[in-house]
């Protein structure tokens, strides 16, 4: 199996009903943006994306500097300093995020993020981590993370982790296994909540405060009364969702809702989810 380094070549074998629905649905965000306009002020924004294929360098850049536009890009750290602190959010801002950590974060995603002077954080499944997909058992592992679907999308080393600490990227828990968090009892996600925090701050020497969690859909996914407290415990500082909607003073830092994309929308979908 060949490694997936364009998303024409991931998303290959949708199905023709499937594509007439995604067009559809271009065309109803392409007239609803029309009413929308990105505006307003003190709130915090959280686009986040899984992956920068080499056929969406382009459009990833395009979209940063669309939204460059419009607000100030802030860290994961200032996010949690602004949100906790018992003041008005003064302007517009926007802080990044990737979940998984597929290798083209480092090929494709940091060229551009460090060439605009854009923070991110990107949030690490740690046994994925340090995969080599040319050894077979690891490769197999690296595919079976879409089961549905086997894929090769190669994972970060530890090694690329840290030097990419250097280029205004941070990192952030996202389990050990990529785990769904609803389908654990209480002491299963606190296993996978520790284990992955611990091995982050061993391989990174820098501690880790936030976690995303997988799939991350609240009262599907995850039961934020059992997890708030276990995050709490932890010592994490904010555990992140993806719930859309915008950040504001006094939010729950343990249900922070972010707004999933794809680096080749066009900046009418931008407008339609981050508008109003």
């Amino acid at each position: 199996m060949k490694v997936v380094k364009t998303y024409s070549q991931f998303a290959d074998g949708q199905g023709f009903a499937a594509l007439l629905r995604e067009q559809a649905r271009n065309v109803a965000i392409a007239g609803l943006s029309l009413r929308k306009s990105i505006s307003g002020n003190n709130w915090i924004k959280l686009p986040y994306y899984h992956h920068v294929f080499d056929d969406e360098r382009k459009g990833f850049e395009r979209q940063l500097k669309y939204l460059k536009n419009y607000g100030e890009f802030i860290s994961m750290d200032d996010v949690w300093k602004m949100v906790s602190e018992d003041k008005k959010i003064d302007g517009r801002y926007f802080c990044v995020s990737f979940d998984d950590g597929f290798l083209n974060c480092y090929d494709n995603m940091m060229p551009i993020t460090q060439a605009l002077d854009v923070p991110v954080i990107i949030y690490l499944p740690t046994t994925y981590i340090n995969l080599d997909y040319n050894q077979p058992a690891d490769a197999d592992k690296i595919k079976n993370f879409y089961p549905e679907k086997p894929r090769l999308v190669p994972f970060l080393s530890w090694q690329q982790c840290k030097e990419m600490m250097q280029a205004k990227v941070s990192f952030g828990s996202h389990t050990v296994h990529h785990a769904n968090l609803m389908k654990l009892n209480a002491d299963g996600i606190e296993k996978e909540l520790s284990a992955s925090k611990q091995e982050m701050e061993k391989q990174l020497g820098v501690l880790c405060n936030h976690f995303a969690c997988p799939w991350g859909r609240s009262g599907i996914d995850f039961d934020a009364t059992i997890t708030t407290p276990i995050a709490q415990k932890l010592g994490y500082k904010t555990f992140a969702t993806t719930n859309r909607g915008t950040v504001t003073i006094g939010d729950d830092l343990y249900t922070l809702k972010r707004d999933h994309l794809l680096a080749n929308w066009g900046n009418y979908q931008l407008k339609y989810f981050f508008g109003s």
